[in-house]
């Protein structure tokens, strides 16, 4: 199989923040060539515990990156090493 994403976005629904982000971290791993991957909190108690309150997160190479909102100049420099 390939690779493991290095960018995941956690959300639910019909979440208009999680909207917001989906298109930043996709079009910002786009222009990276980076993998990403989204999955919904919804149905796992745990995350719903854990990040209910903090919906849309990301995490970069597994560690926690951003909630709420996402900034694309933030997230390019987490994904270049700061470059």
């Amino acid at each position: 199989m390939g690779e493991s994403p290095r960018v995941l976005l956690l959300g639910r629904p019909g979440c208009h923040l999680c909207d917001d982000a989906r298109a930043v971290v996709a079009a910002v791993c786009a222009e990276l060539g980076v993998r990403w991957a989204e999955r919904s909190i919804d149905g796992d108690p745990e995350l719903q515990r854990r990040y209910g309150e903090q919906i849309p997160v990301t995490f970069v190479d597994g560690a926690q990156h951003d909630f709420w909102r996402v900034g694309s100049d933030r997230l390019r420099r987490a994904l270049t090493g700061g470059l």
